[in-house]
């Protein structure tokens, strides 16, 4: 590293997608600098993100290869089975059981993803104090609470100002401080997208009987309704409603917010009881026209934030991260600039497709099941009840979720950069 700059590499925003790539530079031998409004003492607490998120087995894979599996471990819980039914409603209001469903199994593909279930599922809290851990004991240079205030960019150099007053150089600076990203917006970089008017409410709740790893998705006329299960017999729901009604119920009394959770819910882990508070996220579609820009590249939310509808949003960014670490390792292997045009190119032509695909896809889901047209309704029952019948075309979806179909980073597939 140059005695000009302050680091090899500048990233915007401490979260899950920027600290596993800080991590990932650090181990092959980069110097990173992480900056973010909140301390990961703030990161951590309960009350500061609420969700759960499904993790692919090959972006969990690269947890392990980065030394935060292990300290993950006791917080993960093995998907095994995903059932997804299109209805009307779910639970106790559902008149009766849909005849159109998908299962997928993680038996079916045990003998291509090495014995690894179909995903994990873990508490974002505990993913943040892991991750926050390993970059202490990695020696990670971390400025929070830090914002971010203006970026320039140069020939030589990427500039970050801070709201401070300092100035922090690097030959690349990377945007992963999320939907706001002012590495984005000075970068120049335009984005595309569109509020869903709709917002997911997401709780933990106890289950009286216990989930078995199974992972159940209503699609249902106002948004898809999810149960995800998590560590001792506990699950994390995530319903999407209309804005409005999602924020009456998120001021609701306890127990007329436990009525419309068991109403939906029904009896089929018998009563959930909630653990902690009601978290509501507005969703919305926002994709960057591009990942990379001179001295500069996108990840995570910043680069494409998705509808939760299939839970690919932080499994995206946590391949950006695998993907940008190893274009970046590479090229200074090779001696060349880190920041250059060429070498950030070749990260955004490697994530470019799998981007866009998964966006536009996602956004089709949501187009598609979000609604209560009869004749829609009828296509997507017959096209759900005809995958599930074909093994082949389930086990490409169940593939495709992991995270290992394509060219694959080699964090992904578990191995040190």
């Amino acid at each position: 590293m140059s005695e000009t700059f302050d680091a090899d590499v500048l990233i915007a925003g401490a979260g899950m997608a920027g600290a596993t790539l800080a991590l990932a530079l650090a181990q092959a031998g980069l110097t990173p600098l992480l900056i973010d409004p909140a301390p990961f003492e703030a990161q951590v607490a309960e009350s500061f993100d609420g969700r759960a998120s499904a993790i692919a087995y090959a972006c969990f894979r690269q947890w392990g290869a980065l030394g935060v599996g292990e300290g993950l471990a006791p917080h993960a819980e093995r998907i095994q089975q995903i059932l997804v039914t299109d209805g009307r409603s779910p639970g106790a209001a559902a008149a009766a059981p849909s005849p159109f469903f998908l299962r997928f199994d993680a038996a079916e593909i045990a003998d291509r993803a090495e014995g690894e279930p179909l995903g994990y599922l873990l508490e974002n809290r505990h993913i943040r104090a892991a991750l926050a851990a390993a970059v202490r004991a990695a020696g990670i240079e971390v400025l929070a609470p830090a914002t971010v205030a203006q970026a320039a960019f140069g020939v030589r150099a990427a500039e970050l100002r801070l709201t401070d007053g300092r100035t922090l150089r690097a030959p690349v600076a990377v945007g992963a401080e999320g939907r706001g990203s002012v590495i984005r917006r000075d970068a120049g970089i335009g984005r595309l997208g569109w509020d869903y008017r709709q917002t997911g409410v997401v709780a933990t709740v106890r289950l009286a009987r216990p989930h078995q790893g199974v992972a159940h998705e209503y699609f249902l006329p106002d948004g898809p309704f999810a149960i995800l299960p998590l560590t001792g017999d506990r699950a994390s729901l995530v319903w999407t409603e209309t804005t409005a009604r999602a924020a009456a119920l998120a001021q609701a009394r306890p127990e007329v917010f436990h009525a419309h959770l068991q109403r939906r819910f029904g009896d089929l882990l018998g009563r959930a009881e909630v653990e902690g508070g009601i978290f509501t996220y507005p969703l919305s579609l926002q994709l960057a026209e591009r990942l990379s820009a001179p001295r500069t590249a996108l990840l995570g939310d910043a680069a494409h934030a998705v509808h939760p509808i299939a839970g690919q949003g932080l499994n995206l960014g946590l391949k950006g991260a695998a993907a940008l670490a190893q274009t970046l390792v590479e090229a200074a292997r090779l001696g060349e600039d880190i920041g250059s045009e060429a070498v950030l190119e070749r990260y955004a032509r490697w994530r470019r497709f799998d981007t866009v695909a998964l966006s536009v896809g996602m956004d089709a889901f949501v187009r598609l099941f979000s609604n209560d047209n009869p004749a829609l309704r009828l296509a997507r029952g017959v096209g759900m009840a005809a995958v599930n019948r074909i093994g082949p075309a389930r086990r490409f979806f169940m593939q495709q979720a992991g995270g290992a179909v394509g060219d694959l980073p080699r964090l992904l597939r578990g191995e040190a950069l």
